[in-house]
């Protein structure tokens, strides 16, 4: 079979739809895995973090915060308003820092320290929410450290599992004509 000439455009959004589609596929899976015992409810590893890294570090910070806001609606659907503001404000931070390193000529972190420090981000960006929201400024003591220990160990797993669905992911780009 031939390869098919479909405009720069065409490709650009099917590849986007299927990424969007691949993240919210790992959130919904997520939802399965129990809560770890001391950590805020809702606490989540953040494996659709995967597509949006491969999305920002191949696409841009745009695409990715595309991909940010579609989970971000997906959590309000399923899970409510509060989640929902939650994931975006942690989201949004998430994918600002997650860009800023990736966008770093030599990046010294690499994936997994770009990961670590996106995963942080993400924490701080729903901590901030819970703060304003429950009008307790004292969960940034409770719940701070724990989050920050998680954010290390997830975001570990996830930049590491991205290392390797990477070629993947690349193959998936490239068949959908997404070439940079």
């Amino acid at each position: 079979m031939g390869k098919t000439n479909i405009n720069k455009k065409t490709s650009f959004v099917a590849l986007l739809g299927v990424l969007g589609a691949e993240a919210l596929a790992l959130s919904f899976l997520e939802n399965f895995i129990p809560a770890v015992p001391g950590l805020p409810p809702g606490a989540k590893p953040g494996f659709a973090n995967i597509v949006t890294m491969f999305t920002a570090s191949t696409m841009g910070f745009l695409p990715a915060l595309a991909i940010t806001v579609i989970k971000s609606l997906f959590a309000f659907v399923t899970r409510g308003a509060t989640a929902g503001m939650m994931s975006f404000a942690g989201g949004l931070l998430s994918t600002i820092v997650m860009v800023l390193l990736l966008r770093l000529k030599k990046n010294p972190f690499g994936i997994v320290g770009v990961s670590v420090a996106s995963a942080t981000a993400h924490n701080a960006g729903q901590l901030a929410v819970a703060c304003l929201l429950s009008g307790t400024p004292a969960l940034i003591a409770g719940y701070g450290p724990l989050l920050l220990l998680f954010a290390v160990v997830t975001g570990t797993i996830t930049g590491v599992v991205l290392k390797v669905v990477m070629p993947a992911l690349e193959k998936q780009r490239n068949a959908l004509g997404g070439q940079r």
